[in-house]
This record gives C-alpha cells, sequence and structure tokens, in this order.
C-alpha cells in the first residue's frame, strides 16, 4: 500500500498499513520521519481514517485551519 498523505489542521502527516498496523509519522524539513506520538487502532478503515483524525485532533483547529483533508 503507497503512503497516504493528509494535513491535519494545517499539519502534514504520512500514514501507512504495515502488515495488520498502521504506522503514522510526521515529515520533517531533510526528508527524515519522525514517528507520530499516537496510535491508529488497526481496525479502522482507511477510508475513516480522516473522521478517525479530525476525531483525535479538533482541539487544533483554528481559523484558517479548520479541517483534515487527504492530500
Amino acid at each position: 500500500m503507497a503512503a497516504l498523505r493528509f494535513e491535519v489542521f494545517g499539519e502534514p502527516l504520512v500514514i501507512e498499513r504495515v502488515g495488520t498496523r498502521w504506522r503514522a509519522h510526521r515529515p520533517s524539513g531533510d526528508g527524515k520521519r519522525v514517528p507520530a506520538d499516537f496510535v491508529i487502532p488497526d481496525d479502522v478503515p482507511e477510508d475513516e481514517l480522516a473522521a478517525y483524525l479530525f476525531d483525535l485532533f479538533h482541539e487544533r483547529a483554528r481559523p484558517g485551519n479548520g479541517d483534515v483533508r487527504r492530500l
């Protein structure tokens, strides 16, 4: 599976399926991957990831960056 890219309230996030698990990381300016500090349950379907991320991070919403979108 290819990496899934999201913008989560203005922050980039990359999610990949590794076996049966979701792995999330934040891309850095130098091309390295920084592991994300949260867990996505393995049973969250791909088509519900954006909604899950919205529920998890909705308190970060601000005018101008108030959404989660798949890139």
